[in-house]
C-alpha cells in the first residue's frame, strides 16, 4: 500500500484550513486517513503550521511520500532537513552529536528568519495604519475648513432684510385674502335676498 502525506481540506467556502494527514494514495482527498500529523491555515499572515515533528519524521523515514505542498511545509518545519541528516548519519558521514548541533543551528536560523519577517510585516502594517490615519485627518480638516467657509458666507449675507421682506409680503397677502373673503361674504348675503 502506497502512503501519501497530504492535505485534507476543511472549513467553509473560501475560508479553508487543512489537516496534514497520512493516507492511502487511493483514498479520496477528504476521506479515510491513517494518521493526522498536523494542520495548516494559509489565511493567516504568516501561515499557521502546526506539525507533530516526531510523527512526521517517522512517517517520512518509513517511506510515506509527501505531496508538493506538504513537502514545502515539512521543509519549512525542518522535517526534510532532518531526513537528509539522518541519511548522512546512516551512511556514517555524520555523528549523532554533529546531527543534533546542525539541527539546533538550523532551528535558530529559521526562528530568526521568521521573527524578522513578522517584524517587517508588523512594521508595514503599522505604517499603512499611520498613513490611513493621516489621510483621514486631512479629510476631516478639509471638511472643517469647508464648514467654516460656509459659515463666513452666511454671516456676510444680509439675512435680516430678506426676512423683513418676506413678512411684508405675507402680511399683504393676508390683507388681500381678508378683503376677498369679505367681498365674497357680502355677495353671498346679497344672493338670497333677491
Amino acid at each position: 500500500m502506497a502512503t501519501k502525506i497530504r492535505l485534507q481540506r476543511h472549513g467553509r467556502g473560501k475560508r479553508p484550513f487543512y489537516y496534514v494527514v497520512v493516507a492511502d494514495s487511493r483514498a479520496r482527498r477528504d476521506g479515510k486517513f491513517i494518521d493526522r500529523i498536523g494542520d495548516y491555515n494559509p489565511l493567516t499572515v504568516p501561515a499557521t503550521i502546526n506539525i507533530d515533528f516526531d510523527k512526521a519524521f517517522q512517517w517520512v523515514m518509513n517511506g510515506a511520500e509527501p505531496t508538493d505542498t506538504v513537502r514545502r511545509i515539512l521543509s519549512y518545519k525542518g522535517v526534510m532537513y532532518k531526513k537528509h541528516l539522518a541519511r548522512g548519519l546512516r551512511k556514517g558521514a555524520l555523528t549523532e552529536e554533529q546531527m543534533e548541533k546542525m539541527m539546533n543551528e538550523w532551528f535558530e536560523y529559521k526562528e530568526n528568519k521568521i521573527a524578522t519577517r513578522v517584524e517587517k510585516l508588523n512594521a508595514a502594517k503599522d505604517a499603512k495604519k499611520a498613513e490611513n490615519f493621516a489621510a483621514e485627518t486631512k479629510k476631516r480638516e478639509e471638511y472643517a475648513d469647508k464648514l467654516k467657509a460656509a459659515e463666513v458666507v452666511e454671516e456676510e449675507a444680509p439675512i435680516e432684510e430678506n426676512v423683513v421682506e418676506e413678512n411684508v409680503v405675507v402680511e399683504e397677502s393676508t390683507e388681500e385674502n381678508v378683503e376677498q373673503t369679505e367681498n365674497q361674504e357680502s355677495e353671498v348675503t346679497e344672493t338670497p335676498a333677491e
